[in-house]
Order: structure tokens, then C-alpha cells, then sequence
């Protein structure tokens, strides 16, 4: 089996796994119960300070919003989220050699065209599946902005899964545990990931591969979570709703 393929002069790729994001197949993560998720989580709330600790759930209701967390940047930087009250957020775990990555061209299409009335679009590098994104973060930006004119910029590369998943991702995953698609849409993608001996998600919650998209509205709630083959076109109206709200 080859081992190595490059892809429109960005980093290094597993041909099997590129080749699997092309299927058509739409993904969908099974529902986990809030408290399950909860459970594994922990956060100070004694002294008063920000954290970025995951957070603590209440019955389902979390207590944190997307506001109380900060993200790490390129070399070193860091983003306080607290930054960005007022804004909608489209969050997105991404690669730089998977078959979703020309999806690149539609999120700077929805930053062009909306960033003005308020939309943000937080950009997480996460090499965790198929090992579709190699490169250093660098090498990452220059690739996005070379090939698909990005002017969003990309983050820190993150973990999105497992024990080193960021806090970010814990708390997105609590909020919205299951993506927008038909069970039969799950279905059959994990069928084809079996097949290729690929695996996503690995626990209930998980996210499944690239391109998993996560929608925040201005007060920093978590509203949407929409699966790879979800293109950034197909949920415009639904970024347009947020940000014709005050």
C-alpha cells in the first residue's frame, strides 16, 4: 500500500485516507448523554478566574459559553475568546490534504462576503485523522493562503479527540454531542471507514473526521454542528439568521 502522496504542493498525505473523504457519504456522530460527557470533565470555579478547563454541564445546560475559553495560536500566540463576544463563530477542524479541503474556497467565500456584519471563522489544524494535516502550522497557513486565498487565519494545530483533546473541543463536543445528518449517513460512513481500517470516532461524541463544523451564535452558544460533507454554501442561511440577530 502507498504511503506517501502529495497533494497540490502541500504536505504529505496518506493516499487511502485522501481518498476517503471524496465519498459522498454524509457523517453523523451518535448521541451521548450529556452527563456521560460531563463526567470526565473538570473546571475551577472557586476562584472566580477565567479557565480554560473544559466545563462543567448542569441537567444538559452548560454554564460556560465559548467566551470563557482561549485558543491557541500560530508561534506561540494565543486568542482570548472573550474577544470575540458579539460575533457569530463558524468553528471548523481542518486538513490540509483531505478531499473536503477544497472546502477552503467556500469558507473564505462566507468570510468575504460576511466578516464585515460580524462572522468569524476559527480555523483548528488537527492531524488526527488520516494524517491529512503534517505540516508545521506555518507550513499550513502558507499552504491555505497560497492555494485558496484565505484571509481567515488558521490556528494552532489541535487534538479534537481522546485524551489530548483542547478544551475547546471538549466543550463543543458537550454542547452539541451529534452532528445534523441521517443515521443511515452515519452509517455508511463508518462502514467505509472500517473498510479502509480508519477509524474517527472512536468514542460517543467524537468528532468524526475533517471538516466538522461547529456554529456559535453572538452570545457565545453553541447552535449548530454540521458534518464534513456539510458545504460552507449549504449553511449560509443559517449564518445569515444569526447575524440578522442583535
Amino acid at each position: 500500500m502507498k504511503k506517501i502522496l502529495v497533494i497540490d504542493g502541500g504536505p504529505s498525505h496518506d493516499t487511502n485516507a485522501a481518498a476517503l473523504c471524496d465519498a459522498p457519504i454524509s457523517l453523523c456522530l451518535k448521541t451521548v448523554a450529556l452527563a456521560t460527557v460531563c463526567a470526565a470533565m473538570l473546571v475551577s470555579c472557586s476562584s472566580g478566574e477565567r479557565t480554560n478547563e473544559p466545563p462543567t454541564t448542569t441537567k444538559g445546560t452548560t454554564t460556560m459559553t465559548i467566551h470563557d475559553f482561549t485558543a491557541k495560536g500560530r508561534n506561540g500566540t494565543s486568542l482570548d475568546l472573550a474577544t470575540l463576544k458579539g460575533k457569530v463563530l463558524l468553528i471548523v477542524n481542518t486538513a490540509t490534504g483531505c478531499g473536503f479541503t477544497p472546502q477552503y474556497e467556500g469558507l473564505e467565500k462566507l468570510y468575504a462576503k460576511y466578516h464585515a456584519q460580524g462572522l468569524e471563522i476559527l480555523d483548528f489544524p488537527c492531524d488526527q485523522f488520516g494524517h491529512q494535516a503534517p505540516g508545521s502550522d506555518d507550513e499550513i497557513h502558507n499552504f491555505c493562503a497560497l492555494k485558496y486565498n484565505t484571509t481567515f487565519d488558521q490556528l494552532a494545530k489541535i487534538e479534537v479527540n481522546g485524551p489530548g483533546a483542547d478544551p475547546i473541543y471538549v466543550f463543543l463536543k458537550a454542547a452539541r454531542p451529534k452532528d445534523d445528518a441521517p443515521e443511515a449517513d452515519i452509517a455508511g460512513l463508518r462502514a467505509l471507514l472500517a473498510k479502509h481500517g480508519l477509524q474517527g470516532a472512536a468514542a460517543p461524541g467524537d468528532i468524526e473526521w475533517n471538516f466538522t463544523k461547529f456554529l456559535v451564535d453572538r452570545d457565545g452558544n453553541v447552535v449548530k454542528r454540521f458534518h464534513p460533507t456539510a458545504t460552507p454554501e449549504t449553511i449560509e442561511g443559517e449564518i445569515e439568521a444569526l447575524l440578522g440577530k442583535p
